[in-house]
């Protein structure tokens, strides 16, 4: 619980500190917001500074800080560097200075940020790129919940249709009329459900892994082995595989798609540093108690307060099998969630996890068609005012979305296949936005440096994955991490080339 408790606070530190520091780099003023400048009632619309916090939360939350962090928690202790690191100096700055530059802008979506500053080629790539993850994360989040409802009747592909019925009505109906809404409750309820976990910790004052704990340690009290001696983490390496696996709790692209929907809606800019830093610091939070809840649940037995041990054992054995399937570890973590909350939180309990399991990634789907419609509409200059040109661009959209959906459904590893990518594209999509934040602060003469050392970081991340992932090239870690030191000597020459460029071209 010592490493738990010190991570917790280094998170509070970083909002109330760090955040103020790089609000300073950026410097917000008085000027009109694009929710002021240009309301339109459906896409820009004033809401209460509260509600977009709501809203921002979970847009960028759903179940992404509870699965990632369930799987996460399998490589013991050091996730809660990840999540501190991630979060404080990477994350939180990502999804701050995205969401405010695109307030600079009129609200613009990701791809024209990064058009604007990368240049029209790399615009191109960024919106066929988004509107692609997008589309993966509405399906991904379609099959999950349909699964888990189908226990209470129904069928699976019965319940997928009920979800799209929804999904449709979310993209196509001004942003005030159900996100607006009902959004809060769910992220109140999220919000909720971690902080009485994270209760049940202190109360229980449970033994838990500390980052200087040894393995005989943590071996001694469970029937399973630290999953740094098994399989699994030769499967997935702790480089890159924990940075692609812990994403939504540390940093992640596909905040920079949701920011925008909140950049339309604030009223003023000195709110930014609370909705979009503050949002991803208590997501990070939330990241934090899962992973600590879950490193109780594997190593040192917690199961038995929630699961019988034939049950858990087998639960376990998924895990150890060290098969490397996205699969099998995220259809186990909803199993965590439910046994976890029914376990110490009873009846009340059940019902948040379900709706963690359910709800949850539900509202991140039906937010990431809205954002591909928006940056859709942007590219093609169709004003989104009417509904019927809503529906010119959702209608093919959502073919296309159903379409992926059925080869997912009928590919036995569909499923793992879009999981697996959509992870790595998520983190890719970070890469991008942080090189467009930047160049950004370069082009200004604000302190660069907040965002250039993430940016080469997550390049690094990615490229490895592509090197060493069984489904991509393959190559032995041995080489592959050689690879991924030539990536970052390569980013380092071509940024420190166009930024003497840029220096010399503003000196003149």
């Amino acid at each position: 619980m010592i490493s738990f408790t010190i991570a917790l606070l280094a998170l509070l530190a970083g909002y109330l500190l760090y955040s103020k520091f790089i609000e300073r780099i950026f410097g917000p003023d008085d000027r009109p917001t694009p929710a002021v400048a240009h309301s339109d009632g459906v896409d820009f619309v004033t809401l209460p500074s509260w509600k977009v916090f709501m809203i921002q939360f979970l847009n960028i939350a759903g179940t992404g800080p509870i699965f990632g962090a369930i799987m996460g928690a399998w490589y013991g202790p050091v996730a809660y560097l990840w999540i501190i690191f991630g979060c404080i100096f990477a994350g939180a700055v990502h999804d701050y200075l995205s969401g405010m530059l695109s307030v600079r802008h009129n609200g613009a979506n990701l791809p024209f940020l990064v058009g604007r500053y990368l240049g029209g080629k790399a615009r191109v790539v960024m919106l066929v790129f988004s509107v692609f993850l997008l589309m993966m994360v509405g399906v991904v989040f379609v099959y999950s919940p349909a699964l888990l409802l189908k226990d209470f009747g129904g069928t699976t592909t019965l319940w997928v249709i009920v979800i799209f019925a929804y999904y449709i009505l979310a993209t196509m109906l001004p942003i005030d009329k159900i996100i607006g809404k009902f959004y809060p409750v769910f992220a109140f309820a999220l919000l909720f459900m971690a902080v009485a976990l994270m209760v049940c910790l202190f109360v229980k004052m449970p033994e838990l892994p500390e980052l200087w704990s040894n393995l005989d340690d943590c071996n001694r009290n469970t029937n399973t082995a630290w999953l740094g001696t098994t399989g699994y983490m030769a499967k997935n390496p702790l480089f890159p595989c924990l940075f692609l696996t812990i994403a939504c709790g540390a940093i992640s692209g596909f905040h920079a798609t949701q920011s925008p929907l909140m950049a339309r809606c604030i009223k003023s800019e000195r709110m930014g540093r609370p909705i979009f830093y503050g949002a991803m610091i208590t997501e990070g939070v939330v990241a934090l108690i899962w992973a600590t809840v879950s490193m109780y649940f594997f190593y040192y037995g917690g199961w038995r307060e929630c699961v019988d041990a034939q049950t858990a054992n087998e639960f376990i054995a998924q895990f150890q099998g060290g098969s490397g399937k996205t699969l099998i570890q995220f259809f186990a973590a909803p199993s965590v969630v439910e046994k976890v909350c029914t376990g110490w939180l009873g009846l009340f309990g059940g019902i948040l996890a379900i709706f963690g399991v359910v709800a949850a990634p539900i509202t991140s789907g039906d937010t990431a068609f809205r954002s591909a419609r928006l940056i859709i509409a942007e590219a093609l200059h169709l004003d989104q005012r009417s509904i019927a040109k809503r529906f010119y661009i959702a209608i093919p959209m959502f073919i296309a979305a159903v379409a992926l959906l059925l080869w997912q459904m009928e590919n036995p590893d569909g499923f793992n296949t879009v999981w697996q990518w959509f992870g790595w594209s998520n983190q890719t999509l970070a890469v991008f936005t942080l090189w467009t934040i930047t160049v950004y602060l370069v082009q200004k003469r604000k302190l660069f440096v907040v965002t250039l050392v993430p940016a080469l970081f997550m390049t690094v991340v990615c490229a490895t994955f592509l090197m060493v992932s069984p489904m991509a090239a393959g190559i032995d870690t041995s080489v592959g991490y050689w690879g991924s030191l030539a990536v970052l000597l390569i980013a380092i020459l071509w940024f420190s080339a166009w930024y003497h460029k840029q220096t010399k071209h503003n000196n003149q």
